[in-house]
């Protein structure tokens, strides 16, 4: 809904990015931001954002690795607290190969993002490079991001592609109408055919009785009686939830 008659213009006087090209640097964009909030479980998120955003890591060799602590303190550290932030190499012996240490001070506990070889060569890294690729330098001076045609069209000013993707949603939100149900009983027939019965857009899955039990268990763990294992489960896994509606 959100790209339905929109386009970026990167740069004044250039052709505008619209269609499928716009839409696989959307269906790019999330990816990496799904990876990052994925990935942040383990490492600083403002370093992957970094790397996302064009810093590349090289461990090949100790002064490599050196100048990539050097692009990442530039990218990360802020002058009114350079204290937050420290980096450190290391050399690992099994691998052969140098690593870098990103150490973040977040109200006196310090979290260690390494980041290695495996890190480097991975699926997700290749992934957060070539973002930077697409996305740095994208956007320059005077451009904008505009949805509709003729005497509809609305457009605005972007710094850079998040900007675009945030107008674009703000846009297509301000036409779509949300409503929230407890349950199926509530909606209209129409809903009910659009959300669940329509045979071209539902998803089934099998329940056996496996799920049954486990979801037993976890019933009696939040619900039930004993305060520790309740806590225990909030605490291995709060940080895990996502879609939260409050």
């Amino acid at each position: 809904v959100a790209l339905k008659d929109a386009g970026i213009i990167p740069f004044e006087g250039a052709d505008p990015i619209d269609g499928e090209g716009l839409t696989e640097m959307f269906d790019l964009y999330y990816e990496v931001d799904s990876v990052t909030e994925r990935l942040s479980r383990s490492y600083d998120v403002d370093t992957l954002s970094a790397i996302a955003e064009g810093v590349k890591i090289d461990l090949s060799t100790e002064a490599a690795a050196q100048q990539t602590v050097e692009d990442l303190g530039e990218a990360l550290i802020d002058p009114a607290h350079p204290h937050l932030v420290k980096f450190g190499v290391e050399f690992d012996p099994e691998l052969n190969k140098y690593r870098v240490l990103v150490n973040r001070n977040h109200h006196g506990n310090i979290r260690v993002t390494v980041l290695d070889s495996e890190f480097v060569e991975s699926k997700d890294y290749a992934l957060l490079t070539r973002a930077a690729e697409t996305f740095s330098g994208l956007v320059g001076e005077r451009a904008v991001v505009y949805r509709g045609e003729g005497d509809r069209r609305r457009q605005e000013r972007i710094d850079d592609f998040r900007d675009a993707v945030r107008w674009l949603n703000s846009e297509a939100d301000r036409q779509v109408t949300k409503q929230r149900y407890k349950g199926l009983g509530e909606m209209n027939p129409e809903q009910l055919w659009e959300t669940t019965m329509n045979p071209e857009v539902r998803r089934l899955l099998r329940v056996q009785i496996e799920d049954a039990i486990t979801a037993d268990i976890v019933f009696s763990t939040l619900m039930g009686d004993q305060v520790e294992p309740r806590r225990a489960f909030i605490e291995e896994n709060a940080l895990l939830a996502a879609n939260l509606d409050v």
